[in-house]
């Protein structure tokens, strides 16, 4: 049995070796040009290299997102930045535009290409004609179901690979083709801009009263007609697997290293104590409680089970849950001394209590009670935005564990 494919965002360089180390199979990312998270750092091309021997270095493959749909006055900036990777070990290309597979195609002809979920793939059909053209896999649109994926896989050559979302934000329009980011400021979702207007809060207007706002429900509070919940399919990987899927893709490019320390290790978990015992596997809440200690909206399952209801929406508001801030990471540990180099995130005062959590650990609760400065010299709290200090641990640590606070 082929293990199912963990495939992380790594939005900037930072982000993708978080993802590598806390236990992604796979990472995903944008270049500077030509890809659809264009508020994300993403990558040059010197980080992209050191990117992707990170990753190989620790058996960790690299998806490059050329994801836009070109204009025409894209095409000879984009034939330029595919001759300015080409040298670069990139596993796979995420690509939805005929042109741009075209154009990798003939400046990269042993480029893996796997299709975006931006170019709708919905049924077997499209599916084999994308194979015909040398597509290897297909990511799937958010609006289909298991039942149909699973039909998808059996009317398709067993080369032909599924990869499909598995936790996120979900878009409110037919998978990314929303043109409300357009309308309302100039900024064109399928070349990388969205300005998630989803997530606006609206009131109604009737043409004949204007300048008179009604809200939409029975409160007034206004609300979120547009606001859907993120997808989260933690609980669920045995259907995904049994549905043909061979690849789940954490979307959070924009989010932070936080955020994807905690989804990836959730999923990690899930996963591999699957396949450690498929017939007797049991999902572990404390997975899912460990997860939302990252900033998260309320989840749905999308359309895998059925289509959405009103009870897949949330019209109060489009805030998140932050029940724990960041408060540090580790750069370095000192097992003589029991002292971590901490780089600071937010604010943490002596006599705090925090929980130390890394990859494929649990955690460990303690107060602070030691805490120094660069120079060595005590001092009572850390307020400066990613200040270097030196910390007591009470258990050891290594490098890119983080520190949380309850808020």
């Amino acid at each position: 049995m082929k293990k199912l494919e963990l495939l992380a965002p790594a939005g900037d360089l930072e982000k993708l070796k978080i993802a590598v180390d806390y236990g992604a199979d796979a990472v995903y990312f944008g270049g500077e040009l030509f890809s659809l998270r264009a508020g994300a750092g993403n990558l040059s091309l010197d980080e992209i290299r050191e990117g992707v021997s990170y990753a190989h270095a620790k058996g960790v493959k690299c998806h490059m997102a050329i994801n836009i749909y070109a204009h025409n006055e894209d095409i000879d900036g984009l034939r330029d930045y595919i001759t300015s990777i080409k040298d670069i070990d990139i596993d796979a290309f995420i690509v939805s535009d005929p042109a741009i597979i075209l154009t990798i195609k003939e400046l990269i002809p042993n480029a893996e290409i796997h299709l975006s979920t931006q170019a709708n793939m919905t049924n077997y059909v499209t599916a084999n004609f994308w194979h015909d053209l040398g597509v290897k896999r297909l990511v799937m649109a958010r609006e289909l179901t298991l039942d149909e994926i699973a039909e998808i896989n059996d009317k398709t050559p067993d080369d032909l690979e599924i990869e499909a979302f598995g936790h996120g934000a979900m878009c409110i329009s037919y998978s990314g083709r929303c043109l409300l980011s357009n309308f309302m400021t100039g900024r064109d979702a399928n070349r990388g801009a969205c300005a998630h207007p989803c997530r606006y809060k609206y009131r109604l207007e009737e043409e004949k009263r204007p300048g008179e706002y009604w809200p939409v429900d029975e409160d007034n509070r206004g609300t979120y007609i547009f606001n859907s919940k993120d997808l989260c399919m933690l609980e669920h990987i045995p259907e995904m697997i049994k549905a043909g899927i061979v690849s789940i893709k954490i979307e959070g490019r924009m989010k932070s290293i936080f955020y994807v320390a905690h989804v990836i290790s959730a999923y990690r978990k899930a996963i591999d104590a699957y396949y450690a015992d498929p017939e007797n596997y049991e999902f572990n809440e404390e997975w899912f409680t460990e997860m939302c200690k990252a900033s998260h909206r309320e989840f749905t399952t999308g359309f895998y089970f059925n289509k959405p209801t009103a009870e897949d929406q949330n019209y109060l508001t489009s805030a998140y849950t932050r029940d724990y801030s960041f408060v540090g990471l580790v750069k370095t540990y000192d097992e003589t001394t029991g002292m971590a180099i901490i780089e600071q995130r937010n604010k943490m005062s002596i006599g705090d209590e925090i929980e130390i959590f890394g990859p494929g650990t649990g955690y460990f609760k303690q107060k602070i009670e030691v805490m120094l400065d660069e120079e060595g010299q005590p001092i009572e709290s850390a307020p400066h935005p990613q200040q270097i200090l030196q910390m007591k641990m009470a258990q050891p640590v290594l490098p890119m564990f983080m520190l949380r606070k309850e808020q």
